[in-house]
């Protein structure tokens, strides 16, 4: 049975608390900023890269240690920290709170953990071991990362481009869930990959007049790089 439920999280706009200096803060910093979440980093020593993430205005920097009451305010908190008294005091605090907690390679303290996560735009494949082996996870997902080629990104944007135009001419979930399995047999995202785009866009506005949705591969192709 498995440990975890997995989620999505929408951390636009939502406070971030990083706490350490090193080049793993550095690495979820920067993960948490790239994903819109505003990040302060607190620690008393700062690696290289978190001082270029300083200054190239991506993340706050805090100058201290951690002391309880510094988590107020952080919608979730992550923690590169192998001193057991400030771990517990985190986790104590963070319970009370009712706050997002990740401590690093310390499953037992997190009631979240952070998966190995390859992106390709809007496609998000995550692998995770529940904590057992992160490093397994990364080479995992490494070798995902030769399967779904960078393509999967216009791919992906495409196809919402179709579903945006079938959900307009009122196609019904079962229409729409037809068509991408044709979508999906088609030869559309090795066109892609080719850089064959017009082709793709071509084969997608054909596919759609199939379904009674006349859209012109001119109109498809704005619709797609106005995404």
């Amino acid at each position: 049975m498995p440990n975890y439920y997995p989620i999505m999280l929408d951390i636009r706009g939502r406070q971030a608390l990083v706490l350490g200096g090193d080049c793993i803060a550095a690495a979820k910093a920067c993960a948490l900023h790239a994903s819109g979440a505003h990040v302060t980093v607190m620690d008393t020593q700062f690696c290289p890269e978190l001082l270029d993430l300083h200054e190239q205005g991506s993340i706050s920097l805090l100058h201290k240690s951690y002391l309880p009451g510094d988590l107020a305010g952080a919608f979730v908190v992550v923690a590169t920290t192998n001193d057991q008294q400030r771990i517990k005091a985190i986790w104590q605090e963070t319970q009370e709170r009712g706050q997002l907690l990740n401590i690093v390679d310390l499953p037992t303290y997190c009631n979240f953990i952070i998966p190995s996560i390859l992106r390709r735009d809007q496609l998000t494949i995550a692998v995770s071991t529940e904590g057992a082996s992160p490093s397994l996870a990364k080479r995992i997902r490494q070798q995902l990362e030769e399967l779904f080629s960078p393509a999967y990104g216009i791919y992906l944007r495409l196809a919402a481009v179709a579903r945006k135009h079938m959900r307009q001419q009122g196609l019904s979930y079962a229409q729409r869930d037809n068509f991408f399995g044709d979508f999906f047999t088609l030869d559309i995202l090795a066109q892609l990959a080719e850089q064959q785009e017009t082709q793709a866009v071509q084969q997608t506005a054909e596919l759609l007049q199939r379904y009674e949705v006349d859209v012109p591969t001119s109109q498809l192709l704005s619709d797609l790089h106005s995404r």
